[in-house]
């Protein structure tokens, strides 16, 4: 990254990137969102981000949008070291799975984003012959009134605009995709099983040559080479074949791994700093002076040791 010819980076992230904010990932046992749901008597825990589902009873995933609602968590540091990149000129793109808008508030704008599974920050009556949009702060007075959000012209229900099980990806998703992946340097996947099609599947769109590094609590992405070729997913994450050339894991705390690859670029204080600062300014707006968590784990003096030492190709640098 700190070489001219790796001036392109894509991020992909998932939910793992934001639990240090309090917002839980989704398939973690006991602590995923997954593992948690019992009180909203499903048939099944995906059952809530099911479009045929919500469209029969869209009570429970109202009640849980009130618990996750954009606005009451902080960016973490990873948010931020994005952010980093793109103030030094070096991310191409952010393709998120998160529907917590915090890559937003972390200062990152729409035309860094492909918010691939959508996002609260726009709503929609769900009537195909209406389509009346609502804005975040409509929606977040139903929610938290515990009101079913309904159209005011036609009385169906308001779904915020995220992706459930069962529709279409943004269509800025596929556009984005056919010319970022042709050009990217570097590929930096964080916090995310990568078990969810078709966004798994990016990992496969950059070049041969082009480094992929995970930060993640467990090795993910690697699929039987052979399986990967017939179901159409490209080529898997490779980190331990006598094969493997390109794919690098540091496996442990998201938050841990950034301040890692911030100190190895020189940009731990500044990153550090940058924390401090954005939540000392939000907690000001919000008139809260609770501490975040995040802002506690961004003050140690280094991070701890990955659980595995990063592999690279014999003479081969880092990226």
């Amino acid at each position: 990254m700190a070489e001219p010819d790796r001036r392109r980076v894509i991020c992909l992230v998932g939910a793992g990137i934001s639990t240090s904010a309090g917002i839980p990932d989704f398939r973690s046992p006991n602590t995923g969102l997954y593992a948690n749901l019992e009180k909203y008597h499903l048939p099944y825990p995906e059952a809530i981000f099911e479009i045929s589902y919500f469209k029969k009873h869209p009570e429970p995933f109202f009640a849980l949008a009130k618990e996750l609602y954009p606005g009451q968590f902080k960016p973490t540091i990873c948010h931020y070291f994005i952010r980093l990149l793109k103030e030094k000129g070096l991310l191409l793109r952010c393709y998120t799975q998160n529907i917590d808008t915090l890559e937003r508030v972390a200062g990152l704008e729409a035309e860094d984003l492909v918010e691939a599974h959508g996002t609260f920050y726009t709503s929609h009556c769900i009537s195909p012959v209406c389509r009346q949009e609502y804005t975040l702060s409509w929606m977040k007075e139903k929610i938290f009134s515990e009101a079913t959000p309904k159209c005011e012209k036609c009385r169906s229900v308001v779904k915020p605009d995220i992706v459930f099980f069962g529709e279409n990806l943004p269509a800025r998703f596929f556009s984005c995709l056919q010319s970022d992946f042709l050009k990217v340097d570097l590929l930096i996947i964080m916090g995310t099983s990568l078990q969810v099609q078709p966004f798994a599947s990016l990992i496969s769109k950059a070049p041969l040559s082009t480094p992929r590094l995970l930060i993640n609590k467990e090795k993910t992405g690697q699929t039987d080479p052979f399986l990967g070729m017939m179901m159409g997913l490209g080529g898997g994450m490779d980190f331990d074949s006598k094969k493997a050339y390109r794919d690098v894991a540091w496996l442990g705390d998201c938050d841990q791994g950034c301040l890692a690859l911030a100190d190895l670029l020189g940009w731990k204080k500044e990153l550090e700093d940058l924390v401090r600062k954005e939540h000392a300014s939000i907690d000001a707006q919000s008139g809260s002076g609770t501490p975040n968590p995040t802002t506690s784990a961004s003050s140690r003096e280094s991070p701890p040791p990955a659980k595995e030492e990063a592999r690279t190709t014999e003479g081969e640098k880092p990226q």
